[in-house]
């Protein structure tokens, strides 16, 4: 940025995702490379709009799991197979599940300092044909300081959900109870029609998918009630005597397969080249916290986030906080009595659209941006949850 001159505004001129595929040998997504799915995005993104894919300054696309299909730059990998201009580069970027998130942070960073004018930001995560985890190899990622800091040891995220729920006094009632809402608000946004303006279909073997699939209207607490506890151990029993073991699979997020694209530009740049800005990057936050809980940074991330946007929960028409567990949303709605629950995750969350890891960031932009121009709101605050005890908070502006 140049010294004398205010910062480049950051505006958002598209945000689009696939439909949510459940992740497994069957999904409508399984038998898609996670380079060609991301290809896909970006072409359908692209072709939305009377701009030169040669004027795209980078690429900068979240995913969790670089191994295997994903291991080799899947936004170069992507953007090439989609016969876009060599001449635009890519990264991939890791910040677990904020990593797409991020990378709209990343994107508008260089934006408002004048270093970049038009940045693609997206996420891909094919869960069906890169397991969850696979990266660590069966490895030791935490080595030895780190195991001897938090001994006898960091517990997996299932167990953290369990002492998150512990820690709020959060039932089991409660947990399923929330997730019978997810997918009740998911299933009447996708009767109604309030996706289908961020998805874009994507060709299959099987044909264009384009709805997602991932969704249980028939969801009761009576049928979640009859699932197991998910992550019951007795030796972590023995640890944290405290938990209940209320977290199971139909009140946490579902493994998925998608992805998620975002058009970022200096705001002079859009007027430049005739486009119309939908919103802008108002402000952004990241946030660490306990490890441990690992799920409750979305806490102390909204509180600084707030703070630097000179806003209050009250501004807010819409919060996407990422369903990862029902325990985090249903914690952070305890911690801040004034919210408006009605207005977090009204369409629904990862517990009904699904959790595409290195997607989500971008696929719950796309889900805010879309509900704020359909209700008329102006604000809309997004946090993730993100593994090690991380949080992305993230305010962006209707225009």
């Amino acid at each position: 940025m140049q010294q004398g001159h205010p910062p480049a505004e950051a505006v958002i001129v598209d945000a689009v995702r696939t439909a949510s595929a459940r992740g497994r040998p069957g999904g409508a997504l399984a038998d898609v490379h996670p380079v060609d799915l991301l290809a896909r995005t970006f072409t359908a993104l692209l072709a939305r709009h009377d701009l030169a894919p040669g004027l795209v300054d980078d690429v900068l696309v979240g995913c969790v799991s670089q191994v295997g299909e994903q291991s080799a730059t899947p936004g170069r990998m992507a953007w090439l197979a989609a016969g876009l201009p060599p001449h635009v580069p890519a990264a991939t970027i890791d910040r677990k599940c904020g990593s797409s998130q991020q990378a709209l942070h990343f994107a508008a960073q260089a934006v408002m300092s004048g270093c970049q004018d038009v940045v693609v930001v997206a996420g891909v995560e094919s869960m069906s044909r890169v397991p969850m985890g696979s990266a660590r190899a069966g490895a030791d990622p935490y080595g030895t300081a780190v195991g001897e800091r938090y001994a006898p040891g960091l517990v997996p995220q299932g167990v953290a959900a369990e002492l998150v729920a512990a820690r709020w006094k959060l039932g089991r009632d409660d947990l399923d109870a929330y997730a019978v809402r997810s997918h009740r608000l998911a299933a009447a946004a996708r009767d109604s029609g309030a996706f289908d303006r961020e998805i874009v279909p994507v060709g299959t073997p099987a044909g264009a998918f384009a709805r997602d699939e991932t969704i249980r209207p028939d969801s009761t607490v009576e049928r979640l009630a009859a699932l197991r506890p998910a992550f019951a151990r007795d030796d972590v029993a023995a640890r944290f005597p405290e938990i209940g073991w209320h977290v199971t699979a139909g009140n946490s997020s579902q493994i998925t397969d998608g992805a998620a694209a975002l058009l970022v530009m200096s705001a002079g740049r859009c007027a430049e080249l005739g486009l119309t800005p939908r919103a802008r990057v108002h402000a952004m936050a990241v946030c660490g916290d306990d490890p441990l809980l690992m799920l409750t940074a979305p806490i102390p991330a909204t509180r600084r986030v707030l703070e630097r946007s000179g806003l209050t929960l009250a501004d807010m028409d819409h919060i996407e906080i990422n369903e990862a567990f029902a325990s985090v949303p249903l914690a952070w709605l305890a911690e801040f009595p004034d919210a408006d629950p009605a207005r977090v995750n009204p369409r629904g969350g990862a517990i009904a659209l699904g959790h595409p890891l290195g997607a989500s960031g971008a696929r719950l932009t796309a889900t805010m941006l879309h509900a704020l121009e359909d209700g008329g709101g102006r604000y809309g605050l997004q946090l993730m949850c993100e593994a090690g005890g991380m949080a992305n908070a993230t305010v962006i502006e209707r225009l």
